[in-house]
C-alpha cells in the first residue's frame, strides 16, 4: 500500500499512521491509536526490566558439602529459568560470634554456582539482623 493511500485510510477511521519500522524496504506500519501503542511499549518495556521472580534459597550454618552441592543444583535451576536468588544463612546464638566462617561458607557456595552457571551479584553479601544475605542472578 503507498503512503498515500495508507494516510487516506487512517484518517477515513480516525486514527494514526504509527510507522513500527523502517529498518526494511518498504517501512511497516500500522493503523492504529497513537497512545494505545504508546502504552503497549511502556508495558513491554517494563515487563523486560522484571527479571523473573526473586526466588531464596536458605543455608544452615552446619550444613554438610553434600547438602550444599544440592542446593547448588537448585539454585542452578532458578538462574537458568531467569529468576533472581537471594541466598540467605540464619545465625543463632553463638554462630553470631562466627560471622567470618559464614561468609567463608557463603562464598564459597557462590564458587559452586559459578562453576554451573555465569551470575553477577546485584547486593554483596550484607547482615541484616541475624541473617547473612546476597542476591544474584545470571549473568
Amino acid at each position: 500500500m503507498r503512503i498515500e493511500e495508507a494516510l487516506k485510510a487512517s484518517k477515513e477511521r480516525g486514527l494514526d499512521l504509527i510507522q513500527i519500522t523502517d529498518k526494511v524496504s518498504p517501512p511497516i506500519c500500522k493503523i492504529m491509536d497513537l497512545g494505545k501503542y504508546l502504552y503497549i511499549q511502556e508495558k513491554k518495556k517494563k515487563k523486560s526490566k522484571k527479571s523473573g521472580i526473586l526466588k531464596e534459597i536458605r543455608i544452615g550454618f552446619n550444613i554438610s558439602p553434600h547438602d550444599l552441592e544440592t542446593k547448588a543444583n537448585l539454585a542452578e535451576k532458578f538462574l537458568n529459568k531467569g529468576n533472581k536468588l537471594k541466598i540467605d544463612m540464619r545465625l543463632r546464638g553463638r554462630e553470631k560470634a562466627l560471622k567470618n566462617h559464614a561468609t567463608e561458607k557463603i562464598n564459597n557456595f557462590l564458587e559452586m554456582i559459578k562453576e554451573k552457571v555465569p551470575i553477577k551479584i546485584e547486593k554483596q553479601l550484607k547482615k541484616k539482623g541475624g541473617n547473612l544475605n546476597v542476591i544474584i542472578y545470571k549473568g
